[in-house]
């Protein structure tokens, strides 16, 4: 699988670029792009890329180039997408796919031709899939509620994580880490939510947003993130018979180890879990799944499901009301 970079924007050479060299024989990092030839020739330098293409639709006609990661500004995820799925390349796009569930259909006549999925790497991590094991074999009883606190303090009105016309704010860029949460461990979708925001002056972004999913009968997440404050982050279960809570649930270091702390009737203990890169996994999974796997709308589906809970968030924030989530 030959990738390249759509834009040198700094998750991609931090977090994706070393991954792509680890596993010989199955990836291989081709090229990378960006809007001067400047910017392309020095990330390609740095970084010891191939190729370099002074332009996004020059990396989306090269023919050396099989899939694409895609970690452009929001308000991008999919125009850039579509592109490249014209252009008959796979894609995996950062989270959140798209600025609202909506927008995702031009998307899916492609569904067919191509892999198309959102990058929510976290999943890929084997602490997720260790508490999941831990949920499905009744640890801590029957799950009744979740707390996701997720926040930084980042000010820079530069940043696109605080410009609003861009998809900036702490809904889209954290938020949606709480809501992947609560779906991946109640393995079913909220049924209404609701939601406060305080927005920056200056921004006009979300800088605290705070929430509930109510799942329906014993079943609620609630959980607040924020841009502006310290940081910090955390994954608290709680069940009928026990409590469960995750130290670093969204942004484990890569290569690392992660734990976890248990408790029930015997006590509290910890989990050490060995250590993993949940970046590599998930690059690893996608281009085994290009391989080896027929394309399939599953990954618009998952992407969908998540930002139409973003949307009745959205809604709710406005109404200021519990506001239904729309069935797929």
């Amino acid at each position: 699988m030959r990738w390249g970079i759509l834009s040198t924007a700094s998750v991609g050479l931090r977090r994706i670029v070393p991954v792509l060299r680890q596993t010989p024989g199955l990836m291989q990092l081709q090229a990378i792009a960006s809007r001067s030839q400047a910017a392309a020739d020095a990330a390609a330098q740095a970084h010891g890329i191939p190729v370099a293409h002074g332009s996004y639709e020059a990396l989306l006609a090269d023919p050396q180039v099989d899939a694409i990661y895609n970690p452009l500004p929001n308000h991008l995820h999919v125009p850039l997408t579509l592109a490249a799925v014209q252009a008959g390349k796979h894609v995996l796009c950062e989270k959140p796919f798209s600025m609202n569930a909506a927008e995702l259909a031009v998307l899916r006549p492609h569904a067919s031709r191509v892999h198309i999925r959102e990058a929510f790497m976290v999943r890929h991590h084997p602490q997720w899939t260790a508490v999941r094991q831990a949920l499905r074999g009744g640890a801590i009883g029957t799950l009744r509620f979740m707390q996701v606190p997720f926040a930084y303090f980042n000010d820079d009105a530069a940043n696109i994580r605080n410009i609003a016309a861009t998809g900036g704010g702490a809904l889209y860029d954290i938020g949606c880490y709480a809501i992947a949460a609560a779906r991946w461990c109640f393995e079913r979708e909220p049924e209404r939510v609701v939601c406060a925001m305080e927005r920056d002056p200056a921004f006009g972004t979300d800088r605290l947003s705070s929430g509930v999913l109510d799942f329906g009968p014993g079943g609620q997440m609630v959980f607040s993130v924020s841009t502006q404050a310290h940081r910090y982050q955390r994954l608290h279960l709680v069940g009928s018979a026990g409590r469960l809570e995750v130290e670093m649930p969204f942004n484990a270091a890569q290569g690392a180890p992660t734990r976890y702390w248990l408790e029930d009737a015997a006590g509290l203990r910890t989990i050490d879990l060995p250590p993993a890169d949940q970046y590599l996994l998930q690059m690893e999974a996608f281009s085994r799944a290009v391989q080896a796997e027929a394309p399939t709308a599953a990954g618009l589906d998952e992407a969908e499901a998540g930002m139409r809970i973003i949307d009745a968030l959205f809604a709710s924030a406005a109404s200021g009301r519990f506001e239904a989530v729309a069935k797929g």
